[in-house]
């Protein structure tokens, strides 16, 4: 069996414009005081780095990851987010969706898509260029307005809408083989992969890419209420990135899993602090590391009531707490012996 890295955190949510969150250095001392040992960085925050630049130059991406191991760091990930989103966006959503790329390219989602797949393909050799593994990731949604059935959907409108979004992708999954690099698409309410049916849909549209793969975050199961166990034992061969996100689904009278267009405090499902939550972390710690999962433990901070610094500095020693050390024995080895063939024959009754 494998171990899980970590402690790691995604640094998206911490970012800000005063210290220790306004630059790369600042930050990734401060998550080395907590007792983080990865972070899994926002390719598309200046603050941390510059994804043209790393796609470009092999001595900028050491530079990064240097100044990364000065402090005990590793870079995990990075996260394309935003861009993946990017690839495929339904024009209803074109006026929420502009903020996540350039100024230049608002109102204009032509040109902000293609804007979206180009940073995909940088990402990919940006992370080569850096020695990941993975590339953290959404699909995009082209269908989520259709997610409750009503009205009737036309016959063949899924199958057309998977895929157009397997045409979008398929380009940027053949870049990412190109350069070594798995997507690890996070599995996600609002995404048009938001659970394991719709991602076998997309694995049949892109004839089972092996670039095409999973960031498994229970979180998103909870709110849903999906079996996020049973998710492990299912599509464990293409889990490639984990986030480490608790979760609390509390239905009541007023609201379940749709939330009644709520705050997040006041929604069934709401995202918590690690330990707050419903989450069986030992059960997904332990499935993961039958399993031979060997990547990073990342914590993902979204609670709707703790302060990301508390989350933060609780985050590590829980994750910490939750990695298995994989024996290297079984416990009853003491009461074995060396191989006997005659023996083993006698114990089975076995007349040769």
């Amino acid at each position: 069996m494998k171990q899980i890295q970590g402690p790691a955190i995604f640094l998206a949510q911490f970012m800000g414009d005063k210290a220790p969150f306004d630059n790369l250095d600042n930050i990734v001392k401060w998550v080395a005081d907590l007792g983080y040992k990865g972070i899994q960085i926002p390719s598309g925050d200046m603050r941390c780095m510059d994804l043209e630049v790393a796609a470009e130059s092999q001595d900028y991406c050491d530079d990064l990851v240097g100044r990364c191991a000065e402090h005990g760091v590793t870079i995990t990930e990075l996260s394309t987010h935003l861009q993946g989103q990017l690839v495929a966006a339904h024009p209803a959503y074109d006026d929420l969706f502009d903020s996540f790329a350039p100024p230049q390219l608002h109102g204009k989602p032509d040109k902000r898509t293609d804007w979206a797949v180009d940073q995909m393909k940088k990402a990919a050799i940006a992370s080569r260029r850096m020695g990941l593994k993975s590339c953290a990731s959404f699909s995009g949604a082209l269908m989520w307005h259709l997610v409750y059935p009503w009205p009737q959907r036309p016959a063949g409108l899924v199958e057309q809408g998977f895929a157009e979004l397997a045409r979008r992708w398929r380009p940027i999954l053949d870049a990412f083989d190109n350069e070594g690099v798995d997507i690890a698409y996070e599995i996600h309410p609002g995404e048009d992969l938001h659970d394991g049916a719709s991602f076998e849909a997309f694995l049949d549209a892109v004839d089972n890419h092996p670039r095409a793969n999973i960031l498994y975050d229970p979180s998103h199961f909870v709110l849903q209420q999906l079996d996020y166990l049973g998710f492990i034992d299912r599509y464990h061969e293409r889990i490639k990135a984990f986030h480490v996100k608790d979760a609390e689904f509390r239905p009541d009278a007023r609201t379940g899993v749709y939330g009644g267009y709520q705050n997040w405090a006041d929604r069934a499902g709401r995202f918590r602090s690690l330990g707050d939550g419903q989450i069986d972390f030992r059960q997904i710690f332990s499935k993961l590391t039958h399993y031979g999962f060997d990547g990073w433990a990342v914590l993902e901070w979204e609670c709707c009531y703790k302060h990301p610094e508390q989350g933060a500095a609780e985050g590590a020693p829980f994750i910490a707490d939750h990695i298995i050390r994989p024996t290297e024995k079984a416990f009853d080895d003491f009461a074995g012996g060396k191989i006997d063939e005659a023996k083993i024959a006698r114990t089975l009754g076995i007349t040769r």
